[in-house]
């Protein structure tokens, strides 16, 4: 992997979506880059610092998000001379973001007031009212002709169908929630998923008409869901649930097919892989070390430092992992009974681009990750951390796994095994992690700066093959 030297950040960074492009917010400038040499495309002033950025589909305007005015301010990067400000007054802007067709924005004011629906063609505005979320709640297809929005109204949710084309309401109907949480359109936009806060467990499948397809309820007592998941085939939906248990339902009856516990204690039989992160001192042999005959006949050498050397007589280590065997115990943190939002459950998962693995992170085990092999129904590796993990990432276009822990390391895996990556940008702790879409470059971001990683592309070759 070759790294770029680090640049000065202090909030959001993105690729676009074309991976032409990064987007760095720097205090109140919004600075572009081109991804090949680096260098400054466009540099953009707003009104006030940056809290979040977000591309248009086309990779051709990018929005930027105030949070101290409340106001957003939109930029084109063909057009420079042109600008775009939305500011909604007392009602302010608690979010943002752009519809599919890359030509309207819609904004949602403070305290779930309104939503409305900006043109960038010409001043028209549509207004949906009571959005039940502001950063939530919403939801396009995949080809882009539908939004699904959530609402609240008379103490009951509904759901709002738009076009995007017209931004009508082709119609609403009533949902079975509680406290309805969010909402997801399947991959091939034939399904929504809907599932219910905390409180209660319960995920509904509604087919686009409103009719209930499928209603799933895993238990009645105690917290419910913490995280949901389409696969990218579709086929799959991944429940994830504050009892450590990942469910995974499929999509022609809608029932559970697997259910997958995540225990402190892993034991056989168990044909998981267990890599370990550990630190191996940096030895050197000193015995092949010499002087030459120009150093012994006086004449002036020039002597250049010699970072190993360093590193060993700083008692320095190499990361690695160590491949352990089971049983193994897992460092396990008991969330205190008395305060909110304990830390345990199914807090972070993903699913792998041919759908065939899915990585999950218990919150009570925040050092370890999980990988499940859905053709198996059986878990194929945990990675054993040393810190805390930030974020996991897949390749895009590949089953290679990426995740990072707040170290100067990359951490990877492939189905043919794991293996740790130095950094070699001096104090750069690795805190968050993105793909590009092509998957050839990795975005890291330390504190006050971020750098990019190209990635070599992932082997064709039958060891790596999915269908092993």
């Amino acid at each position: 992997m070759e790294f770029t030297e680090a640049y000065k950040q202090t909030g959001p960074c993105c690729f676009s979506p074309n991976s032409r492009y990064v987007a760095v917010a720097v205090d109140y400038r919004l600075v572009i880059r081109d991804t090949l040499s680096f260098k400054v495309v466009q540099l953009f002033s707003c009104l006030d610092k940056i809290s979040y950025i977000e591309w248009a589909n086309d990779s051709e305007y990018i929005l930027c998000g105030l949070n101290k005015r409340p106001m957003i301010q939109a930029w084109s990067l063909t057009q420079p001379e042109w600008t775009c400000k939305i500011d909604e007054g007392p009602a302010g802007i608690a979010y943002s973001r752009w519809s599919p067709d890359s030509r309207h924005i819609l904004t949602t004011s403070d305290f779930q007031l309104g939503l409305t629906v900006w043109s960038l063609l010409n001043t028209a505005c549509v207004h949906v009212q009571g959005p039940k979320h502001c950063s939530k709640g919403v939801s396009f297809t995949k080809d882009g002709k539908y939004a699904a929005i959530c609402t609240r109204r008379d103490c009951k949710d509904y759901v709002n169908l738009l076009s995007c084309h017209t931004w009508e309401i082709m119609g609403a109907f009533a949902v079975d929630t509680l406290d309805l949480a969010d909402i997801e359109w399947s991959p091939d936009d034939s399904a929504i998923v809907i599932w219910d806060a905390p409180l209660e467990f319960k995920v509904l499948i509604y087919s686009p008409d409103g009719r209930c397809l499928s209603k799933y309820q895993a238990y009645e007592s105690g917290l419910g869901v913490k995280s949901v998941s389409w696969s990218p085939c579709g086929q799959y939906l991944a429940v994830g649930s504050y009892d450590q248990m990942l469910r995974v339902l499929n999509h022609l009856t809608w029932k559970t097919f697997a259910e997958f516990m995540h225990l402190s204690t892993v034991r056989g039989p168990c044909c998981a892989a267990v890599f370990k992160e550990v630190d191996e001192p940096l030895h050197i042999n000193m015995s092949e070390l010499c002087l030459n005959d120009e150093f012994l006949q006086g004449n002036s050498v020039e002597l250049i430092p010699f970072p190993f050397l360093k590193d060993v007589s700083e008692g320095h280590f190499r990361v690695m992992y160590d491949v352990t065997e089971v049983p193994i115990s897992l460092p396990f943190q008991k969330p205190p009974a008395d305060k909110p939002n304990p830390k345990q459950g199914i807090g972070l998962m993903s699913w792998s681009k041919d759908s065939r693995y899915i990585y999950t992170r218990n919150d009570s085990m925040p050092t370890a990750l999980w990988i499940w092999d859905i053709r198996h129904l059986e878990l194929a590796a945990i990675l054993v951390q040393k810190d805390t993990i930030r974020a996991a990432a897949w390749d895009p276009t590949c089953t290679r796994l990426v995740l990072c822990t707040g170290s100067s390391h990359l951490y990877m895996w492939t189905p043919s095994g794991a293996y740790c990556v130095s950094n070699p940008l001096p104090q750069f702790n690795i805190t968050d992690l993105k793909w590009n879409s092509d998957g050839s470059c990795l975005l890291l971001k330390d504190k006050e700066s971020f750098c990019c990683a190209s990635v070599p592309l992932f082997p064709e070759s039958s060891e790596y093959s999915s269908d092993d």
